[in-house]
């Protein structure tokens, strides 16, 4: 597993741990000798391919990439890119070209890979968008094309925005909606596609345990919500006001032109082929999904 220090990566690593299943981590140091670890180097582009072969490895999850969280200057939308792309193609080179190779690679992606198309219902069917993140997107998902090749299985998870109070994008709006100071961005028409994190690492086991899941497969909850509805609906659980819009100028002001266009921009996205495929949420609306994850240790009020 690549990326097993961030949010979706650390928490399914330990929910394999904990299932009995060995997690061996990609690693960007030498590990350590009593460590279930390989070296890995994405910005050099160097991996080590003969402890990848020494390893019977059941799967690859693929993980890693740059927060697209902060101010999007040129070097940033470089890291961004790269690391999603350069990455995702050294580890998929990496086991085409393996004698025993793991049978599925599982390699994140994101809805942004279909722009911003207001209302419409989109699909793993639906085409892609045409600003920045969704070319990222797009390209990030081709560069898995040499293990698909070599016959391994690829299934390009299109992440919505995974919810979790220690981390991501609520752990980042909660200081603000506690004092009673959030609100949607700009009028919050546009559809905010969110996920549980406890239903991001079940769609991802399923996905593993699914032979006919290959190719785009959204993981998003079933039911997204307008942006208005997903802050009225945190403000409500959290007893406090959410009635103060956020003006698109004051993100460009803070964030720049363009990560404050993807931040007043959604999408109705569906997971389509995780309902077709049997997979069954435990979070389908957003309120209980909210009050579970604010429930616990006073994180609710």
């Amino acid at each position: 597993m690549s990326g097993a220090t961030g949010l979706i990566g650390g928490a399914l690593a330990r929910r394999l741990t904990r299932d009995g299943h060995d997690v061996i981590t990609l690693v960007r140091r030498s590990p350590r000798p009593s460590e279930r670890a390989i070296a890995w180097d994405p910005v050099r582009a160097t991996i080590d391919r003969a402890a990848l072969e020494g390893w019977q490895l059941d799967a690859l999850v693929h993980l890693a990439g740059e927060n697209v969280f902060g101010r999007w200057t040129v070097a940033k939308k470089r890291r961004i890119r790269e690391s999603r792309v350069a990455g995702t193609r050294l580890v998929s080179e990496a086991i085409a070209g393996l004698d025993r190779r793991p049978p599925v690679l599982l390699a994140a992606s994101a809805v942004g890979y279909y722009g911003d198309q207001g209302a419409v219902e989109l699909t793993e069917q639906s085409p892609a968008g045409d600003d920045f993140l969704a070319e990222v997107a797009r390209d990030w998902e081709g560069a898995t094309r040499p293990a698909a090749r070599a016959g391994v299985r690829v299934a390009n998870l299109r992440f919505g925005v995974v919810l979790s109070k220690t981390g991501g994008a609520l752990a980042k709006m909660l200081p603000a909606f506690r004092l009673g100071l959030g609100g949607a961005i700009g009028n919050g028409a546009q559809y905010f596609p969110w996920i549980a994190l406890e239903d991001a690492l079940g769609a991802i086991l399923h996905v593993l345990a699914s032979p006919s899941l290959s190719g785009p497969v959204n993981v998003t909850a079933p039911r997204p919500v307008t942006q208005l509805e997903f802050v009225r609906t945190l403000g409500r659980v959290l007893r406090r006001p959410a009635v103060l819009p956020v003006p698109r100028f004051a993100l460009g002001l803070v964030f720049g032109n363009e990560a404050a266009a993807m931040m007043a921009s959604g999408q109705r996205v569906l997971p389509a082929r995780l309902v077709a495929a049997g997979y069954r949420f435990r979070f389908g609306e957003v309120e209980p999904a909210l009050r579970e994850l604010l429930a616990a240790r006073g994180g609710g009020s």
